[in-house]
């Protein structure tokens, strides 16, 4: 039963990270920790914001930067961040139609 739990975790966790073209993409709920370039923007994310209520929604790894989507409040509001090498992080912004809320 262990080694059956332990496969099923394996290709869970496989499947939530896809490659192509030299870039990562990850979405959705995994048990792995966020990346430093994701923890930066979660931690940007909510300065902006001034609301603690913030999780990772998913995140693309590019040379250029890492694009972290980020869920805000209890209706998991969707915003974007760059993360970049240096601990830096840019380009925060809403992806909500906020006309339409």
């Amino acid at each position: 039963m262990k080694l059956f739990s332990l496969a099923l975790a394996v290709t869970t966790l496989a499947g939530c990270a896809a490659s192509t073209g030299g870039s990562t993409s990850r979405s959705g709920a995994t048990s792995a920790l966020p990346s430093q370039a994701e923890q930066a923007c979660l931690r940007d994310v909510t300065r902006t914001t001034n609301n603690p209520d913030v999780v990772l929604l998913g995140s693309t790894f590019s040379q250029a930067g890492t694009e972290v989507i980020v869920g805000v409040g209890p209706q998991r509001a969707r915003w974007r961040c760059i993360a970049y090498r240096d601990g830096t992080t840019g380009g925060i912004m809403s992806l909500t139609d906020e006309g339409a809320m």
